[in-house]
């Protein structure tokens, strides 16, 4: 499912119709069929700190995941079970992936920072059989294992055997490379991906073998019209989370585009742009808190041979202070998109096509129906506030939550999936995330969303990242708060406090202003890089309490 050549967004929408065929199989779509081909094209590159960079070609990644695919069925896998994977970027961790779905099973990808209750809950909530990992998510694993009564089998990726445990290069090894793929449908199950927990306990949003072919049209959109020569695609982002995997890794492999891995970390600016550098990326994806992170490097084009042809973000709001740092810093206009864990990339920019603003995300994806609607399932007029949904069907959309038809029910009004996202669409059909709902705040009679103030004071040189949340107040409903975390070099006192006050006064507006400042070593952060603001809220919350 590829996006037709057109050369206006009014062009696309107007001509496209989805196309996604009876019997479709991710696994296959991701290695065989490429395999078949061009079995010697190269589909994955690992980056190594030591400049040992490794590559693997279609023709590997299809044999080796027969090989994996016989494995698991030896040990019992079948279509529908759930296979866990905890692993780091890898080219393990692809294998696995296409395996678990040319079998018919449903791949269960987690964030190795998950701690063990986190893990617990999940391998529990999906009754988990098999999990793959490597040496740290065994040592996760070992004191929960006795608690799982579903997981049977664990294969660990490391050389070295563990009581308890298979190697996944001796399954490999063992098997044949032939494995008959049986046949699965789009609408058949393949994917679950736990929400991110911003809101309340995670849940199991489960997809079928269509999530990949409805996220093509939305990254080609968002990538100038991917695959062009030469590209190549990285991102810092799990592909454990939806954006990882959906917004980077599958999609490329799909198109035959090479994808770049690396090895886990926390997010380190300098070692990020080396990796674009020696790897000759050409297109990435990184989440709005990582672009903020790589403004603390001074002058990158004049340390790194830089090769960029695209940027994507999503996962929170860009902004228009980190728009604007990237056109003139990396000379990159970044395609911003939208999507859920239930219902990714429906809305993006496209710079190459002039659907690009400082401030809004971008419009719709063609092939997606988006709106703004209020309680009662009605599109709200253009400028006004309500809730960002998608209408049903939609390829990229969720089955459901597992085991939770109520939620599942919850989520939708009429043919409406509801974002829980508030925005606004103007007449051009441009959409502005807001916020969550649960995130905006109202204060003296007016409704704020946080993420502008957020990218107002990351603008200010000594921020280096911040949180807004609105604390209880008797006179104006809530104020607003601001949770600063700072750039080396500089200190907090008050002084600094009633500059950055002074800072989104000047810049926004007088009632958007944080009228509390808190200087704070860091911030509460899901796996996927979004800043958990009920914490944050409850923290405030208390602390409201406490002064009365």
């Amino acid at each position: 499912m590829k996006l037709p050549p057109r050369n206006s967004y009014d062009d696309l929408i107007r001509d496209f119709v989805w196309d996604i065929p009876a019997e479709f199989n991710m696994g296959r779509a991701i290695s065989d069929d490429w395999a078949e081909r061009e079995p010697e094209r190269i589909c994955l590159q690992h980056f190594s700190p030591d400049g040992h960079h490794l590559s693997m070609t279609y023709g590997e990644l299809s044999g080796q995941s027969n090989r994996f695919a016989n494995a698991l069925r030896g040990l019992g896998v079948a279509q529908g079970h759930r296979v866990a994977l905890l692993l780091p970027q890898s080219f393990e961790t692809v294998v696995a992936h296409a395996a678990i779905y040319k079998l018919g099973a449903i791949a269960l990808p987690l964030a190795l920072l998950f701690g063990a209750e986190a893990l617990e809950y999940r391998l529990a909530f999906a009754g988990a059989s098999v999990v793959v990992t490597n040496d740290f998510g065994f040592s996760r694993l070992k004191d929960i294992r006795q608690r799982l009564p579903d997981l049977r089998e664990i294969i660990l990726t490391g050389a070295a055997a563990s009581e308890g445990a298979h190697l996944f290069g001796d399954l490999v090894a063992s098997q044949p490379a032939q494995f008959e793929v049986p046949r699965t449908g789009p609408d058949d199950p393949a994917l679950m991906i736990f929400t991110s927990g911003t809101t309340g306990a995670p849940k199991g949003a489960l997809h079928g073998h269509r999530v990949l072919a409805g996220h093509i049209p939305g990254i080609q959109f968002a990538h100038h019209f991917l695959p062009q020569p030469g590209d190549r695609m990285w991102t810092p982002s799990d592909w454990a989370w939806a954006g990882g995997l959906l917004n980077a890794l599958m999609p490329c492999l799909m198109l035959g585009v090479p994808v770049v891995s690396s090895p886990a970390q926390k997010f380190d600016p300098d070692t990020a742009y080396r990796i674009m550098a020696e790897m000759k990326v050409r297109n990435a994806f990184i989440p709005p808190t990582a672009l903020r992170l790589l403004k603390s490097v001074e002058a990158p084009l004049e340390k790194y041979d830089l090769q960029l042809r695209t940027i994507g973000s999503a996962g929170e709001s860009l902004g228009r202070e980190t728009y604007e740092w990237a056109k003139r810093v990396l000379g990159i206009t970044v395609n911003e998109f939208y999507g859920q864990t239930e219902c990714n990339f429906v809305i993006s920019s496209a710079a190459e096509l002039g659907v690009t603003r400082a401030g809004p995300i971008g419009r719709a994806v063609p092939g997606h129906r988006v709106a703004v609607i209020n309680d009662e399932g009605h599109e709200v007029p253009a400028g006004a506030i309500g809730q960002i949904a998608v209408k049903r069907p939609d390829p990229v959309m969720f089955l459901g939550y597992w085991n939770d038809e109520t939620a599942t029910r919850e989520k939708f009004i009429g043919d409406w999936m509801l974002t829980g996202d508030q925005g606004r669409m103007d007449r051009d059909g441009y959409i502005e995330f807001f916020g969550r709902n649960d995130d905006v705040i109202t204060s003296s009679g007016y409704r704020i969303g946080p993420s502008e103030i957020e990218d107002c004071l990351s603008g200010h040189p000594a921020v280096r990242l911040s949180a807004v949340v609105g604390k209880p107040d008797a006179v104006r409903t809530e104020i607003v708060k601001a949770y600063v975390v700072l750039r080396d070099g500089y200190a907090p006192d008050e002084a600094l406090e009633t500059e950055l006050r002074d800072w989104v006064k000047q810049r926004l507006s007088m009632h958007e202003y944080p009228r509390e400042v808190a200087f704070v070593d860091e911030l509460p952060m899901t796996t996927t890089g979004k800043i958990i603001r009920r914490l944050l809220r409850d923290q405030a919350a208390v602390e409201g309490q406490a002064a009365e």
